[in-house]
């Protein structure tokens, strides 16, 4: 007879099966990113001739990572890169914050045409001739701001703003306005500081959105000095682009280049992934607990 509190075996069966699958499902997420971590630390002529699983480094070698920041193309990309971080966070955040809060106000005149015609965007696009078309006539083809000024603002993070502004209680707002703020008062000293969560969540969307961008400036960009980092590793990767990774007549000699070059791509996969995996555990209490208000709240 089973004692109540206590759970049966079919529950501890249950219990253990699940607790194995979650546990070979964390090893199949993580290995990979443990091989190309391991890989990027290992000596590239063992590296080459290993096959198999990768548990450890093969040796111990940092000349992936010398390679890496010995190269103007890959030290460029990142200063390319961080630009886009920065200031493509900082405009998206500013328009999502700005236009959510119009659409938050209940009494403003055509609300719910204007919230419409937003939702409309998120089922309906122009296409990628369309926007070439658009972006060509504007005089950003070939420019940085092609990777940001289309892209001022997210539809879902749009909701997910507005929602949470909509969730400040309306009591803060009308103590202010009797104080005499105005309508930009109110929004960044009463409504934002209680949105610190939902703006935490979406600045790290957006952040890592451009982090990870390269398919518009595949498009846009024509100009090697303005490629961002991931357009670069694209090069590394898919098309051995790796002439000006490495020097000295001993690499191209016995399959050295090949070595280097394999080398080079696990390296450069690090060094691209590591900045952002820093700032995530920072962010992630707002994190989780923005993308609630977003969730709960309709």
């Amino acid at each position: 007879m089973w004692s109540y509190g206590k759970k049966g075996i079919g529950s501890r069966v249950f219990d253990a099966l699940n607790t194995g699958f979650m546990i070979l499902l964390s090893v199949v997420t993580i290995y990979p990113f443990l091989f190309v971590l391991f890989a990027s630390f290992s000596e590239p002529m063992a590296l080459m001739a290993h096959r198999g699983l990768l548990l450890h480094p093969l040796g111990f070698s940092l000349k992936g990572y010398e390679l890496v920041f010995n190269n103007n193309d890959i030290l460029n990309g990142y200063g390319v890169t961080a630009f886009l971080v920065v200031a493509g966070t900082v405009l998206n955040m500013l328009m999502t914050i700005l236009f959510a809060y119009v659409l938050s106000r209940r009494n403003m005149l055509w609300n719910r045409m204007l919230t419409v015609m937003v939702i409309i965007t998120m089922y309906f696009g122009g296409g990628m001739i369309p926007s070439f078309l658009v972006i060509k006539g504007l005089g950003l083809y070939d420019s940085i701001w092609a990777l940001i000024l289309p892209n001022l603002i997210s539809t879902y993070n749009l909701i997910i703003m507005r929602t949470a502004i909509s969730a400040v209680p309306g009591e803060l707002e009308e103590s202010a306005r009797l104080d005499g703020a105005g309508e930009l008062r109110v929004l960044f000293n009463i409504i934002l500081p209680a949105c610190i969560p939902t703006i935490a969540a979406l600045g790290l969307f957006y952040a890592v959105g451009y982090w990870n961008s390269w398919s518009s400036a595949l498009v846009y960009i024509k100009s090697p000095d303005k490629y961002p980092l991931q357009l670069v590793l694209r090069s590394v990767l898919v098309q051995n682009n790796t002439g000006s990774m490495t020097s000295g007549e001993a690499m191209y000699q016995a399959g050295m280049a090949q070595a280097y070059t394999r080398l080079l791509k696990y390296s450069t996969v690090i060094v691209s992934i590591v900045p952002i995996m820093m700032v995530y555990p920072f962010l992630q209490k707002h994190f989780t607990q923005g993308m609630m208000i977003g969730a709960v709240k309709g």
